[in-house]
């Protein structure tokens, strides 16, 4: 038989998130042996014809940074259960990272964005997506006014919009708004991944696994030792900025 098995990967939450469509013409010998095809639910089809034309839209570059979150991880590890006693949900890294992402937002307001035709429309509050992969394919829910948030709120309201699209409770206005994304990589052990940008916004963010490794460091004496770090790779896709032709003064979105 003949089997075309395309593999887009859109990272978003974590992280790398694959969707998997398998075309498959079924033949006699399939039939023989069992053989069963899958369908492409239009769910599928709508989002690669997405990932598609977010490429065709705009130049897209990815940018990959390593990062020492050795100080995070040691928090985290002395926080965690307190925290959940405390707050009601789990304290993974992507609040850390969420809470960093939306920081830089305030400092470089071109990212938080989105495209309006040929104009770039700033937005003046961070609704941050968040990339969730279901049983159903990848879903993005938009955290609302996540520069308002603490570590803790970012915790809370990850893990609600997570479980809400997991369960199929999640609603079209929860799917509307978002500024920016936040795909997580690394919660299927991948370091790093292209991610593709979710139009009509501007950038995304992809966090890739963090992994433990020996890395060169500066000590308090200004030497350097070797020491065993905990380390990410943030994956950081944009627009040529030859793309972004006009602009205009935040809205209150």
């Amino acid at each position: 038989s003949c089997v075309v098995v395309t593999v887009l990967y859109w990272v978003v939450g974590g992280c790398g998130v694959g969707l998997l469509f398998f075309c498959k013409q079924k033949t006699a010998y399939d039939i023989e042996y069992g053989l069963v095809g899958s369908e492409m639910c239009i769910r599928d089809r709508v989002i690669a014809s997405r990932m598609v034309e977010s490429l065709q839209v705009s130049a897209q570059l990815t940018t990959v940074i390593e990062v020492d979150l050795t100080r995070v991880a040691r928090l985290r590890a002395r926080s965690k259960a307190d925290f959940q006693a405390r707050e009601g949900t789990s304290l993974s890294y992507l609040p850390f990272l969420a809470l960093a992402a939306v920081e830089a937002l305030k400092v470089h307001p071109m990212v938080n964005a989105s495209i309006n035709g040929d104009e770039v429309v700033y937005h003046g509050q961070e609704h941050l997506s968040i990339a969730v992969d279901t049983e159903r394919g990848l879903i993005v829910p938009v955290v609302k006014n996540a520069g308002d948030l603490n570590i803790a709120g970012l915790a809370r309201a990850i893990a609600d919009v997570a479980e809400r699209t997991r369960t199929n409770k999640i609603t079209p206005d929860d799917l509307a708004g978002g500024t920016f994304t936040i795909t997580n990589t690394g919660s299927r052990g991948a370091l790093f991944d292209t991610p593709i940008i979710n139009q009509p916004q501007v950038a995304i963010l992809g966090t890739g696994a963090i992994v433990k490794r020996p890395v060169v460091i500066n000590d308090d004496e200004g030497g350097e030792t070797i020491a065993i770090r905990s380390m990410i790779c943030l994956l950081y896709t944009s627009p040529s900025p030859r793309d972004r032709t006009r602009s205009r003064m935040p809205s209150s979105a």
